[in-house]
């Protein structure tokens, strides 16, 4: 009995224990069910592809190629994220982040150039100040960017910011450099470093298809230009604040939603420079926020002040570079295809690679436009062109000022960061008049008195202040109602201006007849006496003319300062539409300074502030995708000065303040933000203004597959063959209309024959839904295609314009044999136009063979 008496506790607590077992297994199994499904799942979406692509019968390829870009897009992120806490601790914590060991490239400026200084003041104020900043840009975003996003177009009318939260970090000013030197006395000039590391939240929804995306960091770093002026003798002392960057700024972009997409790799560089292209268009040279504090201050002149000159750069050659290439895994030492990489503040060129060659002969020449110094400065970096990575060769930076004062700078100048190698530079200050009495001196210094081409070097400079247009005719839109009715809407005017092939357009204003545009552009003028000014204004919903206008530039010659400040009527419009602008010519002159025979006097070199580590290398050039490059004949070109060709016709626009390059900052920087070759976008070279050596690509192999075929043979007079065309306007459809025949006796691209096809521009129209194309005909020289096409343009209009017609080869996807077959430009100045003729067109290299209408 003891012993069952013993036993009895621990049999009770056994039994109980018994009775509670039931219980725990039940949770237990509740628990792991839900993980168990939830890995089933995971192992469910990880197979599934699997075995899509085993049903398909597709290469396991694609599940290695997925994983890597998996892969791929977690260091990424991942080295963003690093970054960002990298930045954070530098602002929160500057003495302790040096210590621990920061690199050169992201201490702040005043480490570096002892003429900046710090501003903890004025951090300290902006901390303060920054809940409330904060409260002004949430209202900014909902009040003014929502609305004006919804408006923009009926899909985004459901278009809504769900939550905008810019952080707790404040904007901090890492320097300030106040000039005083070589600046006007009634202006005050200081340059912020400015940084913004920020976790914040911008969330955006489009309910209407269920979309939400958003922002969860933003990093911006750059150099904020702010000028006082003018200064005035009463309160409140100045006359306006000018606000803008001197480059475009350094950003990056963490996604969450839908745009979490565009952190892939490939993508995230693209949708940054998008970003950095908008903010171009209001913050960056030239462009500027100008903010008035007296009522009677010239508004126009501040926002858009007239360049301080042009800088005129003969990018000649260089000597004794370093040979980067290399075979048998470093055994055998190669050379090097060099090629340069040019920037004058936001402006970016660059040359045509030479294959080969360490002492390399470019012969190029580029004009860059030069609105704020002192603050800018000539760079030049040149590059290795590799399959990968491109390798450094040595950079340069010379002071503009110097520039300035020399006026003509011809020297050899020693690379940086290099162990050798030497650049040789002719530099040219061309300042700015306001009176023709030197324009024919300057006219026959580069031969523009005697050829009849519209460019090449230029001898003056237009610019052009567009303001606004009132009584715009409203767009007349038919419904698709069984009524039939017209209906009258306003328009969504944009204005078109062009000189010679040059052409640039405003911004788009959306649903007014009296919109305001207050923008600013610049055209290089090669002879004012001859090239007009044209301009149209569109509606770009319905792709109509509002009404034109043509300026011939002799009249600027002849006017008060070569300046015209009035509203203009506008033919083919309204009675009353006017359009408002204020156009000024100014020559562009050379003024030599005579010295002494023993002068001798080297351009200050600066030397770079940043470590060879923090560099942004450029990646392989390669064909630009945007829509006004559609083409691959790209370059203008003129000889060199002083060979006696005569020039050559431009075919494609030259961009008139900066290169097609100017999209992406290739430059060094001091700011905390690491340089990365994510953030270059590969572009093709910057077309010369004046070198044989400059003509585009596909010219140059039309041209030496020419010369192979002539062979010491006299070829006849049409040897890359000839075109049918049939052209005629319709004024019933207001319609240019262009039939294409067929080709004759075409150039054989390979053995197989050729692949031609046709593809037209009606220029100086070159975007992308301005082209027109034929089909392909596969392996054959005399092609008939049949096909019409036609261009929405008056009959007034399409007077003023040029038929541009090349026949190419298409070589199918990733083919070596793309390549041009021969062009034609066609006038369509012809009193015949509306009647139409069909002809047979002659086809050249680059389509300036005047073409004669019979």
């Amino acid at each position: 009995m003891s012993g069952s008496g013993d036993e009895g506790p621990e049999a009770g607590a056994g039994r109980a224990g018994g009775r509670t077992e039931p219980e725990a297994p039940g949770s237990a199994l509740s628990v792991d069910l839900s993980g168990l499904l939830g890995q089933l799942a995971r192992s469910f979406a990880l197979l599934l592809p699997v075995y899509a692509l085993g049903y398909l019968g597709l290469s396991f390829s694609w599940v290695l190629l997925a994983l890597g870009l998996l892969a791929w897009c977690r260091r990424s992120r991942g080295l963003k994220a690093s970054r960002l806490c990298r930045a954070l601790e530098l602002l929160e914590d500057e003495e302790r982040a040096v210590r621990l060991g920061v690199r050169a490239c992201d201490l702040p400026a005043w480490v570096h150039f002892p003429d900046t200084e710090r501003a903890e003041w004025l951090n300290k104020t902006v901390k303060h100040m920054w809940p409330f900043i904060c409260q002004f840009i949430e209202k900014l975003f909902r009040e003014t960017i929502e609305p004006a996003v919804r408006g923009a177009n009926a899909h985004l009318s459901t278009f809504s910011f769900t939550k905008v939260d810019v952080g707790q970090q404040p904007l901090r000013v890492n320097g300030v450099k106040v000039y005083t030197e070589n600046v006007d006395k009634r202006q005050i000039i200081l340059d912020l470093q400015i940084s913004f590391v920020g976790n914040c939240e911008i969330d955006l929804e489009i309910k209407r298809y269920f979309c939400r995306a958003g922002v969860k960091s933003i990093q911006i770093h750059g150099t904020m230009r702010v000028i006082l002026e003018p200064l005035i003798g009463d309160m409140p002392l100045v006359g306006a604040l000018s606000i803008f960057f001197l480059r475009k700024p350094l950003l990056e972009i963490n996604w969450t939603g839908l745009t979490n997409l565009l952190d892939i790799p490939g993508l995230n560089g693209l949708s940054d420079t998008i970003i950095l292209d908008i903010i171009s268009n209001y913050l960056v040279l030239p462009n500027r926020i100008t903010v008035p504090l007296v009522s009677e201050v010239q508004i126009a002149q501040l926002r858009f002040p007239i360049p301080k000159g042009v800088l005129r750069i003969h990018f000649i050659e260089a000597q004794d570079l370093q040979g980067k290439d290399t075979y048998l895994k470093g055994l055998v030492k190669g050379k090097s295809d060099p090629y340069g990489i040019i920037r004058v503040g936001n402006q970016i060129f660059q040359s045509k690679i030479i294959k080969e060659n360490l002492n390399p002969k470019w012969n190029e020449v580029y004009e860059a436009l030069v609105y704020e110094h002192p603050g800018q400065e000539l760079e030049i970096e040149l590059f290795d062109e590799d399959p990968d990575k491109d390798d450094f060769l040595g950079s340069l930076m010379i002071d503009l000022i110097e520039v300035e004062k020399e006026r003509l700078l011809d020297e050899w100048f020693t690379l940086d960061e290099v162990p050798k190698g030497k650049l040789h530079l002719k530099l040219e200050w061309l300042t700015l008049k306001s009176d023709a009495a030197n324009l024919d001196k300057v006219l026959a210094d580069i031969r523009a008195d005697k050829d009849q081409a519209n460019d090449g070097l230029s001898s003056a400079l237009l610019i052009l202040y567009l303001d606004s247009a009132r009584n715009l005719p409203k767009s007349t839109v038919q419904r698709a109602l069984k009524s039939g009715k017209k209906i009258n809407s306003n328009p969504n005017p944009l204005v078109q201006m062009s000189v010679g092939h040059k052409a640039q357009e405003s911004k788009i204003r959306y649903k007014t007849s009296e919109p305001v545009w207050e923008e600013n552009f610049t055209f290089f003028i090669h002879n004012p006496k001859r090239q007009d000014l044209e301009v149209e204004v569109k509606d770009e919903q319905h792709q109509c003319s509002l009404g034109s206008l043509r300026i011939p530039l002799s009249q600027l010659l002849m006017s008060d300062n070569m300046t015209i400040n009035q509203r203009f009527q506008l033919s083919n419009s309204g009675p009353n539409s006017t359009l408002k602008m204020k156009i000024a010519l100014r020559v562009l002159h050379l003024e030599k300074q005579e010295r002494p025979p023993d002068y001798q006097h080297s351009a200050q070199v600066k030397r770079p502030s940043v470590s060879k580590e923090g560099r942004k290398m450029p990646v392989k050039s390669q064909k630009s995708v945007s829509p006004s490059t559609g083409d691959s004949n790209t370059a203008p070109s003129t000889p060199v000065l002083g060979v006696d060709d005569k020039p050559v016709r431009e075919e494609k626009p030259q961009p008139p303040e900066a290169s097609p390059l100017g999209q992406r900052d290739l430059g060094r920087s001091s700011s905390s933000l690491l340089a990365s070759p994510s953030h270059i976008s590969a572009k093709e070279p910057t077309p010369s203004i004046a070198s044989d050596i400059s003509l585009p690509i596909a010219t140059q192999e039309l041209r030496q597959r020419l010369r192979q075929l002539e062979n010491g043979t006299t070829l006849g007079q049409s040897p890359l063959g000839q075109i049918q065309l049939t052209i005629r306007h319709s004024s019933q459809r207001n319609k240019l209309i262009v039939v294409v025949h067929s080709c004759r006796n075409l150039i054989a691209f390979s053995e197989d024959g050729s692949d031609p096809y046709v593809r037209m521009y009606l220029l100086p129209d070159k975007r992308r839904s301005g082209r027109r194309k034929t089909h392909v005909s596969k392996k054959t020289l005399n092609p008939v295609f049949d096909q019409s096409f036609d261009f929405s343009v008056s009959l007034p209009e399409v007077q003023r314009r040029t038929l541009d017609v090349a026949v190419k080869n298409s070589g199918g996807f990733l083919s070596k044999d793309k390549g041009l077959l021969g062009k034609v430009l066609v006038a369509m100045a012809s009193e015949e136009l509306a009647k139409g003729w069909t002809q047979w067109y002659d086809l050249t290299e680059d389509g300036t063979r005047p073409q004669v209408i019979t």
